[in-house]
């Protein structure tokens, strides 16, 4: 990388006002967050604690600088009041110093200050925070979200729940202290695909009558399970070798545990940084905006507008390097089951996830693998090209093998239109796939095999159709550099099954265009 010297980083997107200076290491860090009295934060009330505090916060850090080469700012995504603020006070500090001022996607700067802090390469990481949950990846030239929140991130969920039951804020800590002492109860666990959702956990939980020990082990037991199973998911569809944990939810010692566990039995390396650059900090800021200058990523102060929904994938990366072998490469091994093929059959067992609790684990196990024979045959039988299911034991199928290449090693706009076909054909069967990755499609003879309904539902619902979409979507995006061709070809094809598709394509662009930082 070339040398840019020391960067002056400023973060301020919610709670935690915070500067720091940058230069091959870390040199001066300074926080002051915003402490609510009651209840979650406040927009305005958090933007005026960060005006009020802001110099004492800089003042420390710039006595430790020699002269700044460029100050860099959280842009987004945030609160739109906390970042007005600190981009104010950037753009003010760039002027009077005379330097290039830099605008710092949030969520990139908790992937790269993990990436610095740990070692790790090329991960999925699991961004789990306040207001987000994601599960990364870097393809051709920037990251991709392979999955993410479908309502709520994941610490607002457990702060959210806290409130509900009288607990401070933050709530995650408490909860953690809690569940070291509780039971399981029943609550419900949603996973779509690689996205997720929080709400009905968090209402379940909030509305329970049973002890609060139970309910706090059981909130944390499901909301980390589910965001295990994806990062995993994610793992399996993109090749890659590391899982990396970033964001202030990744400071829970049981979300780690569970997720090394689950690397452990992949054989995958588990990467989580020191606790000083888990949650929202300016070294972060400083770190990435240092990269940034570095290749001449800054922003004109009159051009430097904060956005409150920046998205990671909005942000090229030059100084990442591009391994689209990965990706392409054939995993073995699926996220829920190994399966054994012989010459016309293929054994799928669902084997045990050491990271969930054993109940909860043999429920979903035995729930997943009657479902599938269930809808594998449903769909058949409705002219959806499936495996024939031969037998069903306990957490093992028994069906036809399907030969041919995933589709994920073979897009382009024939085989993705012979796919949005496939699944137009599906959802005018009455059901939705759950899990509908290019990694659970087979292209054989001119068509396309739709496999793997571990998470598959009877529905007619016009969101659960949409979800469907917005999983299948979000994966071409992560898969090509340019996936708008291949998003055409497959809503063609879905049009051509499904005379109900032109309103799960428009309610898929709303899922799409809905706020995460709630």
């Amino acid at each position: 990388m070339p040398a840019t010297g020391q960067v002056l980083g400023l973060e301020g997107t919610a709670w935690n006002l915070s500067a720091a200076l940058f230069d091959d290491d870390l040199l001066a860090l300074r926080s002051d967050p915003y402490r609510p009295p009651t209840g979650g934060i406040h927009p305005r009330e958090a933007a005026q604690h960060h005006a009020a505090h802001m110099n004492d916060v800089i003042a420390p850090v710039l006595a430790a600088a020699c002269r700044p080469s460029a100050v860099a700012f959280s842009q987004g995504p945030g609160l739109g009041p906390c970042l007005r603020t600190v981009a104010t006070a950037a753009r003010s500090l760039a002027i009077a110093l005379g330097v290039p001022l830099v605008g710092v996607n949030h969520c990139l700067a908790h992937v790269e200050i993990g990436r610095f802090a740990t070692g790790c390469t090329d991960p999925v990481v699991l961004y789990a925070s306040g207001a987000n949950t994601q599960v990364i990846g870097y393809l051709a030239g920037r990251y991709r979200v392979f999955g993410e929140t479908l309502d709520i991130g994941l610490g607002n969920a457990l702060d959210k729940f806290a409130r509900s039951k009288g607990l401070p804020h933050p709530g995650g800590p408490m909860i953690e202290e809690l569940a070291r002492g509780g039971g399981l109860i029943d609550l419900p666990y949603t996973v779509k695909g690689m996205d997720l959702a929080f709400s009905g956990l968090v209402t379940a939980a909030s509305s329970s009558s049973a002890p609060l020990a139970d309910v706090c082990r059981s909130l944390q037991e499901i909301a980390f399970a589910m965001c295990v199973e994806v990062t995993e998911r994610a793992l399996a569809h993109a090749g890659k070798e590391e899982v990396l944990l970033v964001g202030g939810v990744g400071a829970n010692l049981r979300l780690q545990e569970m997720l090394r566990e689950m690397c452990e039995d992949r054989g995958a390396a588990f990467y989580v940084p020191e606790p000083v650059y888990l949650g929202d900090n300016a070294a972060m800021i400083a770190y990435t905006g240092r990269l940034q200058a570095a290749h001449g990523m800054t922003v004109a102060v009159a051009e430097s507008q904060v956005d409150p929904d920046f998205r990671i994938d909005q942000v090229p990366c030059p100084w990442r390097t591009d391994r689209p072998e990965t990706f392409l490469r054939v995993v073995p091994r699926g996220a829920e089951a190994e399966v054994e093929l012989g010459e016309t059959d293929a054994i799928k067992r669902r084997q045990p996830k050491r990271y969930r609790l054993p109940a909860l684990d043999m429920r979903l196990r035995l729930d997943r693998t009657r479902s599938e024979a269930r809808l594998l045959s449903a769909a058949r039988r409705a002219g959806v090209a499936t495996p024939v299911v031969r037998d069903i034991d306990g957490t093992t199928i028994v069906m036809e093998r399907v030969v041919g290449d995933v589709l994920k090693a073979a897009l382009n706009c024939a085989t993705v239109r012979a796919a949005g076909r496939a699944v137009g054909l599906l959802h005018g069967a009455g059901i939705v796939h759950g899990d509908l990755t290019s990694s659970n499609m087979v292209v054989r003879d001119g068509g396309v095999v739709l496999i793997d309904f571990g998470l598959a539902s009877a529905t007619e619902e016009l969101e659960a159709r949409g979800v469907d979409i917005h999983v299948f979507l979000q994966t071409l995006g992560s898969a090509a550099a340019d996936p708008g061709p291949l998003t055409t070809a497959f809503a063609d094809g879905y049009r051509s099954a499904f005379p109900g598709a032109d309103a799960v394509l428009e309610r898929e662009v709303e899922i799409r265009q809905r706020g995460r930082y709630l």
